[in-house]
């Protein structure tokens, strides 16, 4: 009797320990970071449990290849993507060139407006492709980025008045309200430059009314005002994804690259760009909010 019931107790406490083996296990595949390179190892000395996790780390080698190789050839577009981006804008050009060099002629009414328009379709085209020259450029793993404090004020005030005409022109004036106007960011000053004038341009491409840009604390916002109908077609958690277009709050047609652009360069600096809507219910007016600030985890200097 005694017997039996030390097997019955050796065979629980067995299934216990292979139990708690197996959960570790679980818990292993569970909590493994995507990137990782960890290996699951064995603690029972059972030729099942080491035969086992030899099968999963085969299978996670293999999955490890995979993404890998998934990412090399991603790298290898974009690097193609940004050679073909850059390659046709010099044919582009020419053929503006020549359209010009025709209008210097003696011309028809006819002919000078077809090719006035055709002018003006190539430069639309060659906006585009300068949208999609810049995505490429701004997710080409071949990039470095020289990152040292950027006094941002100074940058926005550059930014607006390159855009001074078109804010002229729509009778808008930008505010600027920086708590600190020696306030930085750690970024490239190039690609900082890149982001802000992005996101003036939403502004003045989608906007009803004057952009505001405020500083507070670690970030800066980006808000403009929005009729109610454009801001019912905008899904705030695409504005970044490429090719995204809110038709009904477009009044001109862009790539719907500009925010990818921004948010690309972002991420490579460490940064971070959010969108709301804001809607006011007293005023019946909303608004499109973007807010650049460091990456979450990322102490600014």
């Amino acid at each position: 009797m005694g017997l039996l019931v030390g097997l019955v107790a050796g065979i629980a406490i067995g299934a216990a320990v292979y139990e708690r083996e197996m959960r570790r296990m679980a818990r292993f595949l569970r909590d493994r970071p995507a990137g990782s390179n960890a290996r699951l190892n064995v603690e029972l000395p059972s030729g099942a449990s080491r035969e086992l996790a030899r099968e999963i780390n085969v299978q996670l080698d293999a999955i490890q290849g995979e993404r890998i190789a998934a990412m090399a050839k991603t790298q290898e577009f974009q690097r193609d993507l940004s050679s073909l981006a850059h390659d046709v804008r010099t044919p582009l050009m020419g053929a503006q060139g020549h359209i010009q060099l025709a209008m210097t002629k003696d011309l028809s009414a006819d002919d000078g407006r077809h090719l006035t328009v055709a002018l003006q379709r190539l430069d639309d085209m060659r906006g585009l492709l300068d949208q999609l020259f810049a995505y490429a450029r701004a997710n080409d793993p071949d990039r470095t980025l020289d990152l040292e404090p950027v006094a941002v004020q100074p940058l926005v005030a550059e930014v607006l008045v390159g855009h001074y005409p078109e804010f002229e022109e729509r009778g808008w004036e930008p505010t600027v309200d920086f708590d600190d106007e020696r306030f930085t960011l750690e970024a490239d000053r190039t690609a900082l430059r890149r982001i802000v004038d992005n996101l003036v341009t939403n502004a003045l491409r989608h906007g009803s009314g004057a952009p505001v840009i405020t500083q507070r604390g670690d970030a800066v916002s980006f808000s403009n005002p929005i009729s109610a109908e454009a801001a019912a077609g905008i899904d705030a958690a695409k504005l970044f994804d490429r090719f995204y277009q809110a038709d009904d709050s477009r009044g001109t047609h862009g790539s719907g690259l500009g925010l990818a652009v921004a948010q690309s360069l972002a991420r490579a600096m460490h940064l971070h760009l959010a969108a709301r809507i804001d809607r006011d219910p007293d005023t019946r007016t909303s608004g499109i909010v973007i807010v650049l600030e460091p990456a979450p985890g990322i102490m600014r200097s």
